[in-house]
């Protein structure tokens, strides 16, 4: 059979791919559906037709997959927060690990690499330290709340629609934060729309109100509101603020960051403090960490203890190693780490996370980390010893076939490498297997009901 574009087809899905899609097949050619689960049987759109696939969109389930469940949130399906609420979270478990496995085998032409269980994460909802919502002057509209007239759209303040920046689904309760950022999230919306002050058209580029980003202390309980706008106006925003700290004790930070420019991104250029603190702080494991507004941390507190306690355990330090911690961030890791090693070096790119870095450094009474500022490349050129043990933990790009080569020539005893995309993991590792031996790859799940995926790899110089 010729699969066209627009052409409906009936389909058994056989397996989950990276990015989430079900896969099945028409006469041996690959069609990817979305919202598809394994042993559904449905009819499905195509919607775009490559040289060695199609893309469809679900148009009818005729038999649900018994790993099927009824999804918790009202807006499952519509909301790109958490596609996979209606898989069995034991599947999403077996589905995750087989996508790092088929990337290590067809990407990485890795086949014999243990790939471990998934650690599952401690909790399925309310996990997430960090929400970030979105203003709108065009609501998007569920499709039963297409014929009502009691509804405004031209106000959303929610999450966006998959695939989209400028559909807004506006959003009374998110299942993926703690329940106070609910009302909070509540809070806020009533307030703004009682103001009058207008929303930002994501068009048009025109309003005020931009962002809301939450973030919570799992350690302490408290909460940071940062209200992100597009111009400096103390007079509006400070009401807001003032009425937030006093209703709820739990918050203790309440900023504004001014983003006057175009990109839809909730990072001002510059922050003013509203109520409270610029901070909040947080643990993973025994160590504290100050976290302002545009800082980077974990977004699972408790999975990034998981995750750092497999990046410890594959180290296996002594208490005599030298390592060195590649895109090291504020610091999380080397402190982490820090109670193992001898010395411990880390190279960022970022002049305000290193500043972050060292502040974190001091406030766990940690000595023996410094800081490299520079790119990757650049910062091995000034490891001046020999490193026993390196960690890295790249953006989702990977890393540089030029910092692969470095790390080739500094050749450290042993490499561990954490990442968030199997693909370049994958790529990756394959450079280095000419040196190097990958013991065993370790997923660590941090992201319940998505088809994210962390992964820890341990390699080990291969000696002559």
């Amino acid at each position: 059979m010729t699969v066209r574009k627009g052409q409906i087809l009936e389909l058994k899905i056989e397996k989950l791919v990276f990015g989430g899609r079900g896969l099945a097949r028409v006469d041996g050619f690959t069609v990817f559906v979305e919202r598809t689960v394994p042993g559904d049987e449905v009819r499905a759109r195509v919607f775009r037709r490559k040289t060695n696939h199609a893309e469809a969109r679900l148009v009818e389930l005729i038999t649900p997959s018994p790993f099927r469940v009824v999804p918790p949130c009202p807006y499952s399906g519509f909301c790109g927060g958490c596609p996979w609420q209606f898989l069995d979270y034991e599947k999403q478990l077996l589905a995750k690990r087989g996508v790092v496995v088929e990337a290590l085998e067809h990407i990485g032409r890795l086949k014999e690499v243990p790939v471990n269980p998934v650690i599952p994460s401690e909790k399925k909802f309310q996990y997430r330290n960090k929400m970030e919502f979105s203003f709108s002057d065009r609501r998007w509209l569920l499709p039963e709340e297409l014929s009502r007239d009691d509804i405004a759209r031209d106000f959303a303040l929610g999450l966006h629609v998959p695939g989209t920046f400028h559909k807004v689904l506006d959003i009374n309760a998110c299942l993926l934060q703690p329940g106070l950022g609910n009302k909070i999230l509540a809070d806020v919306r009533r307030h703004v729309t009682q103001s009058m002050i207008p929303p930002y058209g994501l068009k048009s580029h025109q309003g005020f109100w931009r962002f809301l980003m939450l973030r919570h202390s799992s350690s302490d309980d408290t909460w940071m509101v940062n209200v992100i706008t597009s111009e400096e106006q103390v007079a509006w925003v400070q009401p807001l603020a003032d009425l937030l700290y006093e209703e709820h004790r739990n918050i203790t930070s309440v900023v504004n960051n001014v983003n006057t420019r175009r990109a839809s991104i909730a990072v001002g250029e510059r922050e003013i403090l509203l109520a409270g603190q610029p901070f909040i702080r947080d643990k993973i494991g025994r160590f504290e960490f100050e976290i302002s507004a545009n800082s980077f941390f974990q977004t699972n507190t408790a999975g990034a203890e998981r995750l750092y306690g497999v990046v410890k355990g594959y180290a296996e330090l002594t208490g005599q190693e030298t390592v060195v911690d590649l895109y090291s961030g504020t610091g999380t890791i080397p402190i982490f780490l820090s109670d193992g090693a001898a010395k411990i070096v880390g190279i960022e790119i970022s002049e305000s996370a290193i500043r972050d870095a060292q502040k974190n450094c001091q406030k766990n009474r940690v000595h023996h980390c410094q800081f490299i500022l520079g790119d990757i490349k650049t910062g091995l050129k000034q490891i001046g010893e020999k490193t026993d043990v390196m960690i890295a933990d790249p953006p989702r790009a990977g890393m540089h076939a030029d910092v692969v080569k470095a790390i080739r020539n500094l050749a450290p005893a042993r490499i561990v490498y954490v990442s968030c995309n199997p693909a370049t993991l994958a790529r990756d590792l394959a450079m280095l297997t000419e040196d190097y031996r990958v013991v065993e790859v370790q997923p660590v799940d941090m992201f319940p009901h998505t088809h994210h995926i962390e992964c820890v790899a341990r390699l080990d110089l291969i000696r002559a």
